[in-house]
């Protein structure tokens, strides 16, 4: 079992020490089904991307901003929101670790 606390700090500090200000750590991949722990230095972003079928993006620590066509979201520690299924992109407002679920085909 993976503590998502422990994980959440540790990858904090290897994105802080990161030139590219990130830093992530593939949980469960049990296909369909992967989990991802990411954490991004403030300011840092992940560009636009394609959306899995479906997914959702657990707020850990700090703060990020979800970027879409539909509308962006700001969302604080401890917020559980889904990712639309479109285009998106991922800016840490301050630094951040995120765990990403996401079902694929």
């Amino acid at each position: 079992m993976d503590d998502l606390n422990a994980l959440a700090e540790e990858h904090l500090a290897a994105a802080r020490a990161s030139a590219h200000g990130r830093s992530a750590h593939l949980l469960l991949q049990q296909p369909p089904l992967r989990q991802t722990v990411i954490a991004l230095t403030e300011g840092t972003a992940l560009d636009e991307h394609n959306a899995p079928p479906a997914a959702s993006l657990l707020v850990l620590r700090g703060s990020v901003r979800l970027t879409a066509a539909s509308g962006d979201a700001d969302l604080p520690a401890g917020t559980l929101h889904p990712i639309p299924r479109e285009r998106h992109g991922l800016l840490a407002l301050r630094d951040a670790a995120v765990l990403l679920t996401a079902v694929n085909d």
